[in-house]
């Protein structure tokens, strides 16, 4: 089921966190923050929006090392209820997509649920200060590379890098819903 995340929320703080990851440390919210900037990206394995994008998501994160922001990407799913989005998966699915952040688990969901997360993908994109900067989509490809779409994320992380800011107008990401684990 497809869901759409709210618009961005400027000046909000990111929330703390530290979560293991697929390369077997774990990483808290002060050691994966850029110089510039931090993109949190909520994301899985089975999602078929995220399939699409993965590549193009590792392509921006590269470029984007380059201006200051550092990544961090956070699987929030149910892995009881999608097996796909468990923790092994996800070390061969970083390993598979050459993942050049790391790639976070977050069982209990707390750091999603603190985020406000909605989909897979579910980009937040943070200043310097760690202020909500932008909360949009990838690109304009949507599940279907589209050529020369509008590379929005990159775009908005880099006035991010230069200006502190974001851009004040954004097209919200579009993804399955996460697949929150019953009360």
């Amino acid at each position: 089921m497809a869901a759409v995340p709210p618009i961005c929320d400027f000046g909000w703080k990111a929330p703390h966190f530290t979560l293991p990851a697929t390369d077997g440390r774990s990483y808290s919210l002060e050691q994966v923050k850029g110089r510039s900037g931090t993109l949190v990206a909520f994301i899985c394995n089975h999602c078929p929006y995220v399939k699409s994008v993965i590549g193009r998501l590792v392509r921006d994160a590269n470029e984007l090392s380059l201006f200051g922001i550092n990544t961090v990407a956070i699987n929030a799913n149910d892995a009881a209820q999608y097996p796909e989005d468990g923790f092994p998966q996800m070390v061969a699915f970083a390993k598979q997509h050459h993942l050049p952040f790391p790639y976070l688990h977050d069982e209990t969901q707390v750091v999603a649920r603190a985020h406000g997360a909605v989909c897979t993908p579910d980009f937040f994109g943070f200043n310097g200060h760690l202020e909500l900067q932008y909360r949009g989509r990838l690109d304009a490809s949507k599940k279907d590379l589209v050529a020369d779409a509008r590379r929005d994320l990159f775009e908005a992380m880099k006035q991010v890098a230069e200006t502190g800011q974001g851009p004040r107008e954004q097209i919200a990401s579009m993804g399955c819903s996460i697949k929150w684990r019953a009360a």
